[in-house]
């Protein structure tokens, strides 16, 4: 049997995850880059303290829900691969085809933004470098205005480095073995801030890869159970009230005192890892029901035209919200943190999904369409597709975060 027919075949018929492409798992995502626009609005207009600070501060579980995606996303054809069900993905193509979704619109932002926004207009060489190079987590005081988000970007490709030497290593794992040995990495990586790791002034290692690895881990987990008979969690994903009332409480943890204090003050250790484990658990428990549901499943809001329109566009939002957070208080005549959340939202909003649709059309998509051109000229060299890349290319594990 080909490699495309492996690619179209389901895999697992009773799981609905296997499928290239997942409508709902597109507009999850939106709803994820519409959460990391409402915490950065509810910060800038000054809505960040009692509770209703703690709640809309707590939206930036959204970068959870990122990383899980792309956990799962990017994992699923090992998992697939492991079990005997297609080649394994091909990391020339994996690794190509990252740098070509990522890199390109990422470049533009940097540049536009650098150059342009009044807030950082005139940053230093070393400033340039760090942003253009997504090594900002590691150079101190790098993360300037209009690009602090994309701290979380450099996580992500942090990642994508590591996920061949993960694969590489988890293929010498029985297919038993597979999900316990995740789960104790995750698990394992929630203690990541208890090490003493010197850094330079201004460099935080709670901003690395290491620390989330339970984010993506939640992510490779569903993609090991997409491919496994459906057993007890599948039968728990399929549920819906207990997979809202896991989601009510990790949020509602993740926003009280246990999970660190308002605003911008620094968490503990302790907190920070109570806010990373329930991060972990939300992400999971919204994931579950789209990917390891019945394959007939119905999901119609988050499968709808307009939620996988926006989930299409959900890197730029996340790459450009911030550039249009900027625009929206001279717009409107105010100064940033004197409120008025609503109508800088809708705004918001509005200016980054046109600047998002913009980006897909003239930056990303023709980008992909070139790379995917020059696959097609030389398949023979490189046949094997990466994971979640074909034929729905466009939904293996966009970044976004806060």
């Amino acid at each position: 049997m080909s490699i495309d027919a492996l690619d179209h075949e389901p895999l697992n018929e009773q799981v609905g995850g296997v499928r290239s492409f997942l409508p709902a798992v597109e507009g999850m995502r939106a709803c994820a880059a519409i959460g990391v626009v409402i915490t950065h609005v509810a910060f800038q207009t000054g809505h960040s303290s009692g509770i209703t600070g703690r709640l809309w501060s707590r939206f930036d579980m959204a970068v959870a829900v990122f990383f899980a995606l792309s956990g799962f996303l990017l994992w699923r054809g090992h998992a697939a691969a492991a079990r005997g069900l297609r080649p394994a993905p091909a990391a020339g193509h994996y690794l190509r085809s990252r740098v070509v979704r990522i890199m390109p619109a990422y470049l533009v932002t940097v540049v536009v933004i650098l150059a342009l926004l009044p807030d950082a207009r005139g940053a230093s060489l070393t400033v340039w470098l760090a942003n253009l190079t997504l090594t900002q987590i590691y150079v101190p005081l790098t993360l300037t205005p209009g690009l602090t988000q994309m701290w979380s970007l450099a996580v992500e490709v942090s990642f994508y480095v590591a996920l061949p030497l993960l694969a590489m290593g988890a293929r010498r794992l029985p297919v038993r073995a597979r999900v316990p040995v995740i789960a104790a990495v995750s698990l394992l990586s929630l203690t990541f801030g208890f090490l003493r790791i010197p850094t330079p002034d201004g460099v935080n290692p709670l901003n690395w890869a290491p620390a989330y690895g339970c984010w993506f881990g939640a992510g490779m987990l569903l993609a090991e159970w997409a491919f496994s008979p459906v057993g007890r969690v599948h039968r728990l994903a399929r549920r819906r009230l207990p997979m809202v009332l896991m989601v009510l409480v990790a949020f509602v943890v993740a926003a009280s005192p246990l999970a660190g204090p308002e605003g911008l003050t620094s968490a503990t250790v302790g907190q920070f890892m109570v806010r990373t484990a329930m991060g972990g658990l939300l992400a999971w428990a919204l994931l579950a029901p789209l990917v390891l549901d019945r394959p007939d499943t119905e999901h119609r809001f988050l499968a709808s035209p307009p939620m996988v329109t926006l989930g299409r566009w959900s890197y730029g939002i996340f790459i450009w919200h911030l550039a249009a957070l900027d625009m929206v208080f001279p717009v409107i005549g105010r100064f940033a943190f004197t409120g008025d959340m609503a109508v800088v939202l809708v705004l918001t909003m509005v200016f980054t999904v046109a600047i998002a649709s913009v980006s897909y059309a003239l930056v990303e998509q023709p980008c992909r369409e070139k790379l995917r051109g020059w696959e097609n000229r030389h398949r023979r060299k490189d046949p094997a597709p990466a994971a979640g890349e074909s034929p729905g290319v466009h939904q293996a594990g966009l970044p976004a975060g806060v």
